[in-house]
């Protein structure tokens, strides 16, 4: 093998790599920057919220928040962002400081954004409902509230508000015991 083939293989394997690179950093940057939301404010409403008070650690429960659009027109990108499924430790020991409290084994279907604690299920009719379900794992034991707001896009250009004008957002308290749920019985 010549030398100036192994090189032509080197330069040809770097220019890949770059525009690999350049092409995944890209579609990151797009995903949570939409020039394309339009500027305003949708009506919507928190029809229902609901998500287990009391739990045991590694209990299935499922935060499932129902939303509707009461504007006439189409929302752009309704979204939900949820506070409190994790804490962050102040340990500089700790590799990742951010620690969960439950963890998402699944997510709101066909919602995935680039950000951590926001789902998006996008353009949502005038006087649809669409119902966003998280199925979670309890992890650590205690009392924790979990907090969550509508959005109407990821941008922040489109707002969402509720009936009276305000955010629309809950909460929720559950404490976790820290007694594990009890396994199925063996099938014999």
């Amino acid at each position: 093998m010549s030398l100036r083939g192994r090189q032509g293989r080197a330069v040809l394997r770097a220019t890949l790599a770059c525009a690999l690179l350049l092409a995944a950093t890209a579609g990151v940057a797009a995903c949570g920057d939409d020039d394309d939301d339009p500027e305003g404010t949708w009506k919507v409403d928190v029809i229902s919220a609901s998500f287990p008070g009391k739990q045991r650690l590694a209990q299935d429960a499922q935060l499932r928040i129902t939303v509707k659009n009461l504007d006439s027109r189409d929302v752009p990108n309704l979204a939900v962002t949820v506070d409190g499924f994790g804490i962050h430790k102040d340990d500089e020991s700790l590799s990742d400081q951010n620690r969960p409290i439950w963890v998402v084994d699944r997510p709101p279907a066909n919602s995935t954004t680039a950000y951590t604690n926001t789902w998006a299920v996008g353009k949502v009719p005038a006087g649809a409902t669409r119902t966003f379900t998280w199925d979670v794992s309890a992890v650590r034991a205690g009392t924790y509230t979990l907090r969550f707001r509508v959005n109407a896009s990821l941008t922040g250009k489109a707002k969402a508000r509720a009936p009276d004008g305000s955010t629309p957002e809950g909460s929720f308290v559950a404490r976790i015991d820290r007694r594990v749920r009890p396994l199925p019985a063996r099938i014999q």
